[in-house]
């Protein structure tokens, strides 16, 4: 593997992670992995304490070595594409397409995707010459999802999902009608200990899992099944689903986590409806590099809102 040198000097007696990156323009997290590997130097000597204090000044050097390629190949496959500029793209993805290659689903992704359409101008926070997927929906769940080009945007994002500032709201239809029509649905989701492969709400005193919430509010009763709207205060695998279910009202066409209503069946049969029905509707965030506010609403498509309004009738 080849390695290229950058070299340079500290601008300021700060901590070395935050000086270095700003010297060097790498992500803070970046510099991290890189100074645990001991490819830092500062003043001739191995840096491997992100948090010591640099002095303004000293010389330093980081072995940069090449990003190691991604066994996924670029494809020339549609995208909805809602923003894009130097910094991320916002796109929208069909119901179907997976985020990330892996067994069973090489090609065809949203990866595989990306990499034509970017042309390699896409985040390496993790060394890897990959596309900077900062957050994943499922696979038969439609919707927004935001990507970084560079490490910058990439950390900035994940900061803000770490943080919960992110802005997501979901579209969904529901089982039934949920009594109260609006609320706030809380508990911990980790894997289940009934079946690894499904998500399932767990005991407040758990040890395991994380925190989640999600605040549910009822936008249309609709025969036998609600259209609801869920904005996420948390961001957990499978979130909304889980919730959804453990009160009772699993999503439409969501085979793991409910029924469908005897009701329905024939109906959803006749659309051809088989996915969850899911579709992430709205994401809002700060622009990692401008600062500015920036916010996104994609329409449910057709197979959604096909079947919200067969439902109404």
């Amino acid at each position: 593997m080849t390695t290229r040198t950058i070299t340079g000097a500290l601008a300021a007696a700060t901590r070395l992670d935050k000086a270095l990156a700003e010297a060097s323009d790498l992500s803070r997290e970046r510099v991290k992995a890189l100074m645990a590997e001991g490819a830092v130097t500062v003043d001739g000597v191995a840096a491997t304490n992100p948090s010591a204090k640099g002095k303004a000044g000293a010389p330093f050097s980081i072995a940069l070595p090449e990003p190691t390629p991604l066994a996924a190949q670029p494809q020339d496959i549609a995208l909805d594409i809602v923003f894009e500029d130097a910094h991320l793209v916002v796109v929208n993805k069909p119901a179907g397409m997976v985020v990330h290659p892996a067994a069973g689903n090489r090609d065809g992704t949203l990866v595989n995707a990306l990499l034509h359409h970017c042309a390699g101008q896409l985040s390496g926070i993790n060394g890897v010459a990959r596309p900077g997927i900062v957050h994943r929906i499922d696979k038969d769940t439609s919707g927004l999802l935001v990507v970084a080009k560079t490490d910058a945007a990439h950390e900035g994002l994940a900061k803000q999902f770490a943080d919960h500032s992110i802005d997501r709201a979901y579209l969904a239809v529901c089982a039934g009608h949920p009594a109260p029509p609006a609320g706030t649905i809380a508990g911990r989701i980790g894997r289940s200990d009934r079946d690894r492969k499904k998500m399932a709400v767990l005991p407040d005193d758990a040890r395991r899992g994380k925190r989640a919430v999600t605040h549910y509010r009822t936008l249309r009763r609709l025969d036998h099944c609600s259209l609801i709207e869920c904005r996420l205060e948390t961001g957990r695998t499978h979130q909304v689903r889980v919730h959804c279910a453990s009160i009772g009202h699993a999503l439409l066409g969501d085979q793991v986590y409910g029924r469908d209503p005897k009701a329905l069946r024939a109906l959803l049969s006749d659309l051809g409806f088989h996915r969850q029905a899911l579709h992430a509707a709205e994401l809002g965030f700060t622009h990692p590099a401008t600062g500015e506010r920036v916010d996104f609403r994609a329409e449910p498509p057709r197979d959604m809102a096909e079947l919200i309004e067969t439902t109404a009738r």
